[in-house]
């Protein structure tokens, strides 16, 4: 058990499919999602700890202590099994609950997550580097510059995870990322690759597909969740 308590919001019934923000954001993202995917499954969009109306607490701020907090979650609501969308560093939690708890997931959507700093454009993570630095110089001092220096630590360190270790991921998998993502093309597809029989999807867009382009990529993901339920009876 971790020390905090998750938000959520909730909609429909059905098998669990849990969705995980990105860095800085909240339950609020998937609102496309929501209520399109609340018509077949109980969808449950999470705060990350640290994010939106879920306290920050005591414990260590990394994407491993969120994939240990979404198995709280998962135990306090009596949920075994789930399916589970990540977006970004919900991504990369997914991920790393993946290879954690594989007993507890039924399927993955990674939506622009990386595996680590080098799979960022340098347009955009160049400027993470700097403003995390210039924060650690004022988190002393500052609790706003201490809180941002820790929601960019999140980009900076984690997850640092190696491509072989994706091997051990045995259900079914959509690496989804949009054509004109953040996260480098080659980054997206090495993703993919390291993973058995993952299924890989670009929607036209930037990162924020499911938010921009919630048409497209929620049929996507509706397909790939078609596809494995099709499978589970076979």
């Amino acid at each position: 058990m971790t020390d905090i308590r998750l938000h959520y919001v909730e909609q429909g019934t059905g098998f669990p499919l849990v969705l995980l923000h990105g860095n800085g954001e909240n339950c609020g993202y998937f609102e496309h999602q929501l209520s399109f995917f609340g018509e077949k499954y109980r969808v449950l969009a999470v705060d990350t700890r640290g994010h939106g109306k879920s306290p920050r607490g005591e414990a260590p701020f990394t994407i491993r202590q969120f994939a240990d907090d979404l198995d709280s979650f998962l135990e306090e609501l009596e949920i075994p099994q789930a399916i589970i969308l990540g977006f970004s560093d919900g991504a990369n939690t997914a991920m790393c609950f993946a290879l954690k708890y594989p007993e507890k997931l039924k399927g993955l959507i990674l939506n622009g997550g990386n595996l680590n700093p080098g799979g960022v454009k340098a347009s955009v993570q160049i400027p993470i580097e700097l403003g995390y630095r210039i924060s650690g110089l004022f988190a002393g001092v500052s609790e706003k510059a201490r809180r941002n220096h820790e929601m960019l630590g999140l980009m900076v360190k984690d997850p640092a995870l190696k491509p072989e270790e994706l091997r051990k991921i045995r259900v079914p998998v959509l690496v989804i990322a949009g054509t004109k993502d953040m996260i480098k093309e080659e980054h997206t597809r090495l993703i993919a690759e390291s993973i058995p029989g993952a299924e890989l999807k670009f929607v036209k867009g930037d990162h924020f597909i499911a938010a921009k382009e919630p048409g497209e990529f929620n049929r996507a993901v509706y397909a790939f969740l078609e596809e494995l339920w099709k499978n589970e009876s076979v």
